[in-house]
């Protein structure tokens, strides 16, 4: 499946209107819950985090292509696979998680299934999401890396200046 147009993401500054925070509110745009549930806006963050959104990145150690995708994950979001090949297929992890389009359908998978308010905030938007990605499900309370998490914030800064979504 190919994602959708960018969609503008609502955005709210915290601290007062500081742009210390920011806050990516995809709950009003986001399709159905069992759809897709992360915003193109969102992936793109998530992926930039990840690796600069390099496409050319290959498999490294135990992790493949731009989103760093472990095999362990792309089997939680479902095992989704390039048209012709099987799950069962030997290359089927990182013939996905090699190419873009499947590599965000992987996200979306693992989203899905683990997507929850990581942060207490009362919201599941694109910071629960970039924090599952990075903890995996089951441990996304836990504390965020920093060099992530300011990726994070300055990409969903950018993104807000950009479609002039900053809201306060």
């Amino acid at each position: 499946m190919v994602p959708q147009s960018f969609l503008i993401v609502g955005l709210c500054l915290v601290a007062a209107g500081s742009f210390t925070s920011v806050r990516a509110d995809v709950s009003h745009i986001a399709p159905a819950p069992l759809e897709d549930p992360v915003t193109d806006v969102c992936l793109s963050c998530i992926c930039e985090a990840s690796s600069g959104c390099d496409a050319s990145l290959r498999c490294n150690g135990d992790v493949c292509g731009m989103f760093r995708i472990t095999w362990a994950y792309w089997a939680d979001a479902g095992k989704p696979v390039q048209q012709g090949d099987s799950p069962d297929s030997q290359n089927a992890y990182a013939n996905c998680a090699n190419e873009p389009y499947c590599a965000a359908r992987t996200v979306q998978g693992y989203m899905r299934k683990f997507g929850q308010d990581c942060n207490g905030d009362g919201t599941i938007d694109c910071f629960d999401h970039a924090i599952i990605h990075k903890l995996g499900g089951y441990n996304c309370k836990n504390q965020v890396p920093i060099v992530y998490q300011s990726k994070i914030d300055e990409c969903i800064q950018r993104k807000a200046v950009e479609y002039g979504a900053v809201r306060q």
